[in-house]
């Protein structure tokens, strides 16, 4: 009875169309040259096509036919256009356009243009058609033919957006007469506009204009970009006083907002302690961050997977690894495991608890759960872990598989383009250096040799590279050789903790008067990474070798390497 009844309503509007299409063509072909100028715009006629042309359309969205839908909508304004009025028209290029963004289902045929010239364009799909629909919309409200409309510039904004046109809608925005939008709005799409282009200079100087004035209650927002932008382009400082500021607008506001500025504050606070120089303030802006972000969890209800995430590493930076795994497994239920870093930092934080095995399990469960082009970093992690438990072999066969899927994702083997990216060759590069010291602790020498050559072949221009090279070196005994390489690292980046420990090894080792010079370099590392437990432990070495004198606090670095030793994951949280 159902399906009967479907029959007939289809049929229905089968007819209901085909008569709109038949007074269309009747009129058409009655009044080529359009409607007379002296007729009436209340006349039955001119009354009988507008509704004509509003309700084919919508008769053939009815009966689910997505071609000939876009072929009316075409027909109205192409050929028919002509008799109606800038409202009537306006009124149906705003529906075409709602129908090519959210209803129109596959793409669309690109117009056929009987009268095209050559440097007309030409949309390829329906956004693009869209996006010309709105253009031409807004530019008839900058001419005053049709009355204002903020629902075309949202449209225009989402189409431009999803189709990566962020610089064209700039342009726009630009364009417009003033008073067709509010300024501080038109300030923030095109602060939005600039951000997504990667200007995030030019994004911050326009929201400054925005929130520069206190008294200003509608800057929650433009304070909350800024002070994305500013962890996103590490400025501490700033980013602690545009987070404070919108917590304090935004209070009364809304929750979630006022969380995301927690966290926002909670991350900026994180970044201020590892550059802060004394202890105390370090330790100080570390609690600061971590109640930070868990008011920032409490007002978002945990279910904020940045929230979760930064929670989880913050809690594991500061060696509260119990909190920190509970964050990390709220994080990946509510993620469905979809995303690598979560998997990520559960395995480094069970690591930090000498629960390898358990860590390799959970790379396993990653490795399932995600697409192939991202296992890169999880073969590494688990190679890592492997080594962590002596198994050596299996180590060395999780590496090699680890370049086998580089190569593959190299030649772009049934992979997305996206995914073959400089960054592959960052770690195909990382991939040989940990083989190279897999060799060497092995005093392997040639195969160790063989992977330098590889990775060299990559960038010589390495910290990394000139830092295992140097390794190298110093496990033949060529104390200077090493030397000169681990100070070749430090050109390259001069916060390369490994180096800078390497070095003061290295001096201990040839003795003399260096002791004070290799002491500065200890200091530097514990400067740039205060847990880096080798740091504290050559530190101790060199206090220990000045006698009694040194002894008190050598035992303090030897206890505070133990400490740290035994919660140290087999890579940096971060």
């Amino acid at each position: 009875m159902q399906t009967l009844k479907s029959f007939f309503f289809y049929l229905l509007i089968a007819e209901a169309a085909e008569s709109c299409k038949v007074t269309l063509d009747i009129i058409e072909s009655s009044l080529p040259d359009g409607l007379p100028e002296n007729l009436d715009t209340d006349n039955k006629l001119q009354d009988t096509l507008t509704n004509t042309l509003e309700l084919l359309p919508y008769l053939y969205q009815l009966a689910n036919s997505h071609h000939e839908t876009i072929l009316s909508y075409r027909r109205a304004l192409l050929r028919h256009s002509k008799y109606l009025n800038n409202q009537t028209i306006a009124k149906i290029q705003k529906e075409f356009v709602l129908y090519l963004l959210y209803c129109g289902g596959e793409e669309a045929y690109p117009p056929n243009l009987v009268l095209k010239t050559d440097a007309s364009f030409v949309p390829k799909n329906n956004i693009e058609e869209a996006i010309l629909l709105l253009m031409i919309l807004l530019r008839d409200v900058s001419l005053k033919k049709i009355e204002r409309d903020p629902s075309i510039l949202d449209h225009l904004s989402y189409a431009l957006s999803i189709a990566g046109g962020l610089g064209p809608l700039g342009k726009q925005l630009e364009e417009l007469l003033p008073g067709i939008i509010d300024d501080n709005e038109k300030y923030l799409l095109l602060a939005l506009c600039c951000y997504g282009t990667g200007d995030a200079s030019a994004a911050l100087n326009l929201l400054k204009i925005i929130y520069k004035d206190d008294q200003n209650p509608n800057c929650g927002l433009p304070l909350l970009l800024a002070s994305k932008i500013h962890v996103e382009n590490p400025n501490s400082s700033e980013g602690v006083m545009t987070a404070k500021r919108a917590i304090q607008v935004l209070k009364d506001k809304s929750d979630d907002r006022v969380g995301v500025g927690y966290y926002y504050l909670g991350v900026s606070l994180s970044a201020w302690s590892r550059s802060e120089v004394t202890e105390c303030n370090r330790v100080d802006r570390q609690h600061e961050a971590l109640e930070c972000l868990e008011t920032a969890g409490r007002l978002t209800r945990m279910v904020d997977s940045r929230v979760l995430y930064d929670l989880s590493l913050e809690n594991a930076e500061q060696r509260k690894l119990d909190a920190a795994f509970g964050y990390a497994k709220r994080l990946l239920y509510l993620e469905g495991g979809s995303h690598v870093k979560g998997w990520m930092l559960l395995a480094r934080i069970l690591s930090a608890q000498k629960r390898f095995g358990d860590g390799e399990s959970i790379i396993d469960a990653a490795l399932d759960q995600t697409e192939n082009w991202d296992h890169g970093e999880l073969l590494r992690t688990k190679a890592k872990l492997q080594l962590a438990q002596g198994e050596v072999k299996r180590a060395i066969q999780t590496y090699t598989r680890v370049l086998a899927v580089l190569q593959v994702k190299g030649k772009g083997f049934g992979l997305p383009k996206t995914h073959i990216e400089d960054g592959d060759r960052t770690l195909e590069l990382e991939i040989w250096n940990d083989l190279a010291k897999v060799y060497i602790s092995l005093s392997q020498w040639p195969d160790a040799e063989a992977c330098l050559v590889k990775s060299k072949a990559i960038s010589n221009y390495s910290a990394s590279t000139r830092h295992t090279v140097g390794f190298l070196y110093e496990a033949k005994g060529l104390h200077k050789q090493a030397l000169k390489l681990y100070k070749h690292a430090l050109d390259v980046d001069p916060a390369h903790v490994q180096s800078l420990v390497s070095i003061a090894g290295v001096f201990r080792k040839l003795g003399g008067q260096s002791g004070p010079v290799a002491r500065s370099f200890l200091n530097e590392a514990l400067r740039v990474d205060r847990m880096h437990s080798s740091a504290w432990y050559n530190l101790g070495l060199l206090l220990r070798d000045k006698g009694p004198m040194g002894l008190r606090e050598a035992a303090d670095c030897f206890e505070a390497a133990g400490v740290l030793k035994e919660t140290e994951p087999i890579e940096p949280f971060r």
